[in-house]
């Protein structure tokens, strides 16, 4: 059965190391017959949430006129989220975090999602990638329903591109076709 994917690239770089992950696991959902969106943060104007809390008397509308309106829209619409970051501090890069920040607004909307976790690092350890993945579980925990999916890691990429030809390529593109 197809499903309604959106991945969320959270990499600051085009063609970083996470972003050139999500391509893989894109490749592999479309080869499988699966609707995929990517939603590069970096083209995107996101103001951080400033609490106001306007979101919370007006139907879930944003006070700040940007573009998470639209993403809110299809991060509801969707089968499957994935998320992805870079490992920044041992967490998720600021780009990332501003959106889910910003899905105060909506956040008891976005339910029944089946999430992925694409998260890439210079360090090739997983532990160095414990807190950013307890980030990504932290706001699927806040959503009804949420369930994971799958976790990949991008160990040992520091450069742009680094992580071509690297197998967690192939297992991006094989995690991508088993959606």
């Amino acid at each position: 059965m197809s499903k309604d994917i959106l991945i969320i690239s959270g990499s600051p770089r085009k063609g970083g190391n996470s972003d050139l992950l999500c391509d893989a696991f894109m490749k592999g959902a479309l080869e499988s017959g699966n609707k995929v969106e990517k939603i590069f943060l970096r083209d995107k104007k996101i103001a951080p949430c400033n609490a106001c809390y306007y979101c919370k008397n007006n139907g879930g509308q944003c006070v700040i006129q940007d573009d998470m309106a639209e993403i809110l829209d299809k991060m509801q619409a969707v089968d499957v989220l994935v998320m992805a970051s870079p490992v920044y501090f041992y967490s998720i890069d600021a780009q990332m975090k501003t959106v889910i920040d910003r899905c105060i607004a909506r956040w008891t909307n976005i339910q029944n999602k089946e999430f992925y976790y694409i998260m890439t690092a210079a360090e090739d350890s997983d532990t160095v990638m414990d807190c950013t993945l307890e980030c990504f579980r932290g706001f699927a925990n806040c959503l009804q329903g949420s369930k994971e999916m799958g976790v990949l890691y991008g160990k040992g990429v520091y450069e742009a591109g680094a992580v071509k030809g690297m197998p967690v390529m192939q297992e991006a593109y094989e995690m991508g076709r088993q959606v």
